[in-house]
């Protein structure tokens, strides 16, 4: 009885009802994104574009349009600039990422610092699940339910572009095509995903459900399951929890996921003690 009153006592509240229902879906798409990211060896891509956006989240607001409109368009500004400075100078790719990202990143402080409003914009940094609004909420379910979606549908265009690219050229696929649907995705979850657990803490969504399954498995379709039940289950142990002790949705759910890599890194190092004695 003491179990389900746990349970069902939150869900009698609208904002949390909605605020469990937005954060199983960006953790879901976060969780699949995150694996090919992690695969890909582009961690450092989906930190660049979740820091890019935030002049574009300031300039909307400024001008008056939805948050998420102008953080895609500076997200798509920061693939084309890293795209075009690797291919036409010597620096790599990892360089060029944390130079666009840290600029952009700067330009969006310096905006804040010079507006004053009611509107507090600091909360894109971190997020506001709990205060999410219905249209936002709708917004974000449906946009990351479909990137969900199409990614899934297509996952196997996507394994051949992750792990061999070469060999998706020789037998006819579209790699650049293939390689700006996966930015354009990417960006799409990172906008999608601000209001939920803000610029800073969707990095940590992108990364740590990949990284933890990629521990246990080397299976890509068994890696994928892994990260998709790490990330929903940090999403609802996060959301409670955050009822509960009154902390920060988004800031919960990052760190549940972090202690669930952590226990799992810890679980193998112990096994391969005892198995080395």
């Amino acid at each position: 009885m003491f179990i389900i009153d746990f349970i069902l006592e939150p869900l009698q509240y609208a904002f949390m009802m909605k605020a469990v229902i937005v954060a199983v879906v960006v953790g879901v798409a976060c969780a699949i994104l995150s694996c090919f990211l992690i695969l890909k060896g582009w961690s450092l891509l989906g930190d660049a574009i979740s820091h890019a956006v935030l002049p574009g989240v300031v300039l909307a607001y400024m001008i008056g349009i939805p948050f998420g409109l102008g953080a895609f368009i500076f997200a798509m500004i920061s693939v084309v600039l890293i795209g075009y400075i690797k291919s036409n100078s010597k620096i790599k790719e990892d360089a060029v990422m944390g130079i666009v990202f840290t600029t952009l990143f700067a330009l969006g402080l310096m905006l804040i610092s010079k507006i004053v409003s009611s509107v507090d914009l600091t909360h894109i940094l971190f997020g506001e699940l709990l205060g999410i609004s219905d249209g936002s909420a709708w917004y974000t379910a449906f946009i990351l339910g479909a990137v969900s979606a199409i990614v899934l549908i297509f996952r196997r265009v996507f394994m051949v572009f992750t792990f061999d690219p070469m060999h998706a050229q020789s037998v006819g696929l579209p790699i650049t095509f293939i390689h700006y649907t996966f930015l354009v995705l990417l960006a799409i979850t990172i906008t999608g995903s601000i209001q939920t657990v803000g610029i800073i803490l969707v990095i940590a969504m992108l990364i740590t459900p990949g990284s933890t399954a990629f521990l246990l498995t080397k299976h890509f379709p068994t890696m994928l399951q892994i990260a998709v039940a790490v990330s929903v289950a940090s999403s609802l142990i996060g959301a409670y929890a955050s009822y509960y002790f009154d902390v920060a949705t988004g800031g919960t759910i990052v760190f549940v996921q972090g202690l669930m890599f952590m226990a799992v890194f810890g679980y193998q190092k112990i096994a391969k003690l005892k198995a080395g004695t």
